[in-house]
């Protein structure tokens, strides 16, 4: 067979180029804001992920039976096992925790643009802290990364709001428990669907006419102003934001953010400040998304602490780089070719090759009997700086024979000399 499994992918060299490249820029604007890198299996016990009830991902899940008939699943998301890494070392860890990882996922699901069945996430959380500025934080990590790829602020926009916008409106209807977490999951679609499908899948959970039109009107605000009249002005929900935007403001950040009450995430373990990234020509999936998630420990059998952070895919960032133009053509990283131009010789390139590498130089070397037409392509195809040839009568001088690739200079350099 040549193909691989639906929904997954392949990586030939050019392809990991590319995404060591991106995984450098994610693992650069991490530890520029002193996170630090940790990781994790991919195997985890299925109950990690079906004690949160109600949600999408518990459906996803690539989940089964081991040989010593314990259920475990490969993980869908990277949360609930920093979840555990964190509840396993409680009180010994020095807090706030600054933590960033590149995981890879895996749900069964339909895939389409920017969504397979398994992708690589990049996740960036802190624990321990229940500022907002840790939530902004997260923002700034992100502008940081979105810079360092090209990008900027009339590119895409995160898109801000707060879990208890949602808690507000929602608690104003009566709706709770299993039915605020449902009711989080359908409005976490609105953005993606007609008002109408919106509108008669909140009906489906018993809701009034009266309550589906106060949902719709009010989460589709986006200004405070219209939301603080729409709660009033003592809500907890709108001065929580406004502080958040003032340190937004703070950061220098502020083209890079608006507010948006829709964004409520379907995940139902967010309690705070929440936020996706999204183009902003509106033609792809949302490219990242987080919020605080306080009370996550206590629905996996341990005590709360306060938590915030962000997953990032690696596939709907590339399609938009791609569509930018912003995608570099990247080398194979060889510096030197080294090639023997007789077979007795493939022994005196081996020495040449082994004192380039040992002086820090990336080196190919050719390893069988290959025409010199052939070294040049293979030099331009892989992007090398220099052609190094083991030629007769210059090894028999104690030398070798350099061509630089990019001026096309030729010279013979002393093999001591290297």
């Amino acid at each position: 067979m040549t193909q691989g499994v639906r929904g997954t992918r392949d990586f030939y060299p050019e392809d990991m180029r590319i995404r060591s490249w991106l995984f450098d820029n994610f693992r650069s604007a991490a530890r520029s804001h002193g996170f630090e890198e940790y990781d994790a299996p991919v195997l985890e016990y299925e109950e990690l992920y079906t004690r949160k009830q109600g949600e999408e991902i518990t459906q996803q899940l690539y989940n089964f039976e081991d040989k010593g008939e314990r259920r475990v699943a490969l993980r869908p998301e990277m949360t609930p096992s920093l979840a555990r890494m964190v509840m396993a070392r409680a009180g010994a860890l020095p807090t706030p925790i600054k933590w960033f990882s590149i995981p890879q996922c895996w749900r069964y699901e339909r895939t389409q643009r920017g969504r397979g069945r398994e992708h690589y996430q990049w996740n960036v959380d802190v624990w321990g802290s229940d500022a907002l500025e840790a939530d902004v934080e997260l923002l700034s990590v992100l502008v940081t990364f979105f810079e360092g790829v090209g990008l900027n602020a009339d590119d895409l926009v995160i898109s801000i709001s707060s879990r208890k916008v949602l808690e507000e409106v929602l608690g104003s209807l009566g709706i709770s428990g299993d039915a605020f977490a449902a009711t989080c999951i359908i409005v976490d679609k609105m953005d993606k669907l007609p008002d109408d499908v919106v509108a008669a899948q909140l009906a489906e959970q018993g809701l009034g006419a009266d309550a589906v039109a106060t949902i719709q009107s009010t989460l589709g605000l986006r200004d405070l102003d219209s939301l603080a009249a729409a709660l009033g002005g003592d809500s907890a929900a709108v001065a929580e934001l406004a502080a958040l935007f003032d340190l937004v403001d703070a950061y220098g950040i502020a083209d890079w953010v608006a507010f948006d009450a829709s964004v409520v995430r379907g995940l139902a373990y967010y309690t705070g400040p929440v936020f996706e990234a999204h183009d902003r020509a509106g033609q792809l999936r949302a490219i990242c998304g987080g919020g605080r998630y306080d009370r996550l420990l206590s629905s996996l059998g341990g005590n709360d602490m306060p938590a915030t952070g962000f997953g990032f895919g690696d596939m709907v960032i590339m399609e938009l780089l791609m569509d930018k133009g912003l995608v570099p053509d990247l080398s194979s990283g060889n510096e030197d070719i080294v090639i023997a131009l007789s077979e007795d010789l493939r022994p005196a390139a081996m020495s040449v090759a082994a004192r380039l590498r040992a002086s820090g130089r990336s080196v190919d070397l050719v390893l069988e009997d290959k025409r010199m037409k052939w070294a040049f392509r293979h030099a331009e195809r892989s992007g090398a700086q220099r052609l190094v040839m083991v030629m007769p009568e210059e090894w028999a001088a104690g030398n070798v024979r350099i061509k630089v690739l990019e001026s096309g200079e030729e010279s013979d350099v002393a093999v001591d000399d290297l």
